[in-house]
């Protein structure tokens, strides 16, 4: 008894249900519709309607005209996912890859608009990624965190980090050279050297430049650079090896000297007093670098350095990896143009690497001291990982091998190299003009 009169109310609420649609249809009558009042459609159309407003539907039936639209997306989103595996799983740079994996796939979610203007990343990257502060942010914090001393130590390790941006310039070359024999790739000057810039494997200086250069690329570009610093474990370490015999792999480097304080403060004044003489252009990245540097070493506002190493740059590069994320959106991603990008970079990144480590063997045929060919490849500005990798390789060939400190000297020049790099192209761009 009781389970028929709970059938009968169930019945009852449908059939209400379904007649409120054609009950106010029936009294929609000229003068009878109260003002502002809103009716309800057919339930039959509400369920289809939801079931357009679903992702699924959206990602397998984006309408006419957009037939990859949808599986673009979650094929993008496919890509945000292995970013994360490769942050978490196998710790590839955790805090580049989890926020830009998870940002890519909130750009991909269908409907929710998140990326297009109005949108939280939208506002994100054109705040902070587009202007160019983030990226000037970050070197500020990275400057705070950097301890010149094995570079003043080693001063020749400079060299090291001046032939890593040899990739930058030939990459350069490689995309005009692209350009004029692929269809579908058309990359100007401005747009080959903002391309040419990944193979300094910085990313803020990337961002930075082609900003100024190629704003339309910025996206592209922003992925490209932060994606192969994140892989400098999985890049480096083949080319490293190919380039190198097991007994240079096992050349013991000199104890540095130990650096004073005073030294450690001229420095950067030094450094930003160059670049303010030689070449302004790069003054903004340079001057950032520098000022975090001189908080650190001065000892006078360790609550300025403290907040510009912890705080500040976390903040920033949590904003920075989810900007940088928005622009993994399919209709961006997936095009001739970036895949170009995409491959252009990794050439450059390459030869960066391997410039640095034949630098080093250059340098051996000249200098009684002999230089362990492996902190080359720290060259790049990837920091602190690139020094990290030559430490790992190092202690592959010797075990008690400690490279780390050696290879930072080469890896903060590396830096300095990159954003040196940035201002030449920026001053040709002035020429140009």
């Amino acid at each position: 008894m009781f389970m028929k009169k709970q059938f009968l109310i169930i019945a009852c609420f449908m059939l209400l249900l379904f007649s409120i649609p054609l009950s106010a249809r029936a009294g929609d009558l000229p003068g009878q519709k109260a003002k502002g009042q809103t009716l309800l459609p057919p339930v039959s159309e509400m369920i289809v309607n939801f079931t357009r407003s679903t992702g699924l539907f959206s990602f397998f039936s984006p309408g006419p005209g957009n037939e990859f639209k949808g599986v673009g997306n979650l094929f993008m989103i496919g890509v945000g996912l292995l970013l994360l595996y490769l942050a978490i799983k196998k710790n590839f740079e955790p805090l580049l890859l989890v926020p830009i994996g998870f940002g890519a796939i909130l750009s991909n979610t269908p409907l929710a608009f998140m990326s297009d203007p109005g949108g939280v990343l939208y506002y994100i990257y054109t705040i902070g990624i587009k202007t160019g502060v983030f990226p000037l942010l970050i070197f500020m914090g990275v400057g705070a965190m950097t301890d010149f001393g094995p570079l003043i130590a080693n001063p020749k390790t400079l060299l090291l980090g001046a032939a890593a941006q040899v990739g930058i310039f030939i990459t350069l070359i490689g995309a005009l050279i692209l350009s004029e024999f692929v269809p579908g790739i058309h990359f100007d000057l401005f747009e080959a050297a903002s391309i040419g810039i990944i193979g300094g494997a910085d990313g803020p200086t990337a961002i930075f430049l082609s900003s100024q250069l190629a704003p339309h690329l910025l996206g592209p570009i922003a992925v490209a650079a932060y994606s192969y610093m994140a892989l400098v474990p999985l890049i480096q370490p083949p080319i490293m090896r190919a380039l190198t015999t097991l007994d240079e792999r096992k050349i013991r480097m000199k104890q540095m000297r130990h650096v004073g304080k005073v030294e450690k403060i001229i420095f950067p004044l030094m450094v930003l007093g160059l670049c303010i003489f030689l070449l302004p252009t790069a003054a903004p990245l340079i001057g950032f670098f520098m000022f975090g540097n001189l908080m650190r070493e001065c000892h006078v506002v360790d609550r300025l350095s403290k907040t510009a190493q912890n705080a500040l740059i976390n903040i920033v590069t949590i904003l920075l990896g989810l900007g940088v994320g928005s622009q993994l959106s399919a209709h961006q991603f997936l095009n001739l143009s970036t895949l170009g990008i995409l491959f252009l970079g990794s050439i450059a990144f390459s030869i960066g690497t391997a410039s640095g480590v034949l630098m080093a063997k250059l340098m051996n045929l000249f200098f009684e001291t002999k230089i362990n060919p492996l902190i080359g490849s720290a060259g790049v500005s990837a920091v602190p990982m690139a020094a990290r990798v030559s430490q790992k390789v190092g202690m592959e060939a010797d075990p008690q091998n400690i490279l780390l400190m050696h290879a930072m000297g080469p890896n903060v020049a590396g830096v300095i190299g990159s954003a040196v790099a940035a201002g030449v192209l920026l001053t040709l761009k002035s020429l140009a003009v």
